[in-house]
């Protein structure tokens, strides 16, 4: 029989990328709750239709604030959605008050990854690119730590959904020799075949975006049938490592736009794990085999760096800390970014406002003049 219940309405983004993320919260919904309906709404976002503007000029001021997630806010304010899938990384630190972070899901590979172009050699890696080869990003964050690495390298912004990118990585007139994205959206996609390697401190000094690889669903702050309901599909774990990152993030008052660079990991067990996953050992087969470890008695080891847009100032602090609550868990982000700021973060951020602001004042200055 057909349940009574009236349908829940998941609002998305219309990529496919957005869409096969918010099928999968609808199976673990389903999985949970198979007596509901759930129905994906796409809905075309400020940042999806503005293909061409750069990033950091879109997101300017307030403008940042609502650039992936405003026409969906306004419809769950309505209640026209129950529910908004988000990528975490593309979420406020700041939420409008009537609505909260109803859960995080668990975390697919939060890592970035190089991939290279068909014309050049398949065991290419970032030390090994071409002098002077151009990377495609739209990133502050990830141009700012390569340059900062790789100073022979040079940088130009790429838009565009997933496959858009890499079609223009491809492209025989292409001046990309490659083009940095999350692993995540690539093994969503099932795209693994293209990624020449994956990037982390150990390979390749990259740090991830806050929040990168996790999804995070959105909700109207009063609706605690929704909330309920989330509890059964959120994943502890991954929600305490997340939480941690956008403490840090929020204490240091950085936009998505801004270039501060994580790494979580749990440490405790028999293992080393990401911030998503249990640590695990493995069989003579090859494949993980899953090991109950209490959560609470492993650490939080938090990796950080705040780079500056030219890559010749940077800020490091890493650290661990049994976090046994959310709570906790925010409370460490918050230290490490006292920490950061003390040690010189301010004044890369200090500088980086200003810079943005001057930028700010000029297009406007140029716009009033063409007009």
């Amino acid at each position: 029989m057909a349940s009574s219940q009236p349908p829940i309405n998941i609002g998305t983004r219309r990529s496919t990328l957005a869409q096969i993320q918010a099928r999968s919260v609808q199976a673990a919904l389903k999985s949970a709750y198979p007596d509901r309906t759930y129905n994906i709404c796409p809905v075309l976002s400020q940042g999806d239709r503005d293909k061409v503007t750069p990033l950091q000029q879109l997101s300017q001021g307030e403008n940042a604030k609502s650039l992936w997630t405003g026409e969906l806010e306004a419809m769950l304010e309505s209640g026209e959605l129950d529910l908004i899938v988000h990528c975490l990384k593309d979420m406020p630190t700041q939420l409008p008050e009537n609505l909260t972070l109803g859960s995080i899901l668990e975390r697919e590979d939060p890592r970035d990854v190089l991939i290279i172009s068909p014309r050049l050699p398949k065991e290419t890696t970032l030390s090994t690119l071409p002098p002077d080869a151009t990377i495609g990003t739209s990133s502050i964050r990830r141009a700012a730590q390569l340059r900062r690495l790789y100073p022979s390298l040079k940088f130009a912004d790429l838009r565009g959904n997933l496959g858009t990118r890499l079609a223009k990585l491809d492209a025989e007139d292409s001046p990309f020799a490659a083009i940095i994205l999350a692993a995540a959206g690539i093994k969503r996609l099932g795209w693994h075949d293209r990624i020449s390697q994956y990037l982390s401190s150990d390979s390749g000094g990259m740090l991830y975006a806050v929040g990168q690889g996790a999804l995070a669903i959105e909700i109207r702050k009063d609706d605690e049938k929704v909330k309920e309901m989330l509890s059964k599909v959120r994943c502890e774990r991954t929600t305490r490592a997340c939480s941690a990152e956008r403490a840090l993030l929020r204490a240091l008052e950085g936009g998505c736009s801004v270039p501060i660079g994580v790494e979580t990991s749990w440490r405790g067990g028999r293992g080393v794990a990401t911030g998503a996953e249990p640590a695990r050992d493995y069989g003579k087969d090859g494949k993980a085999i899953e090991e109950e470890v209490d959560l609470n008695e492993q650490e939080l080891f938090l990796k950080t760096v705040v780079v500056s847009v030219d890559g010749k100032e940077a800020v490091e602090y890493e650290t661990a800390r049994k976090v046994k609550s959310v709570e906790e868990a925010e409370t460490l982000g918050r230290d490490v970014a006292k920490i950061l700021l003390e040690k010189g973060a301010a004044a890369i951020l200090d500088k980086i406002s200003k810079e943005k602001q001057w930028d700010a004042k000029k297009k406007l200055e140029e716009a009033s003049l063409a007009t």
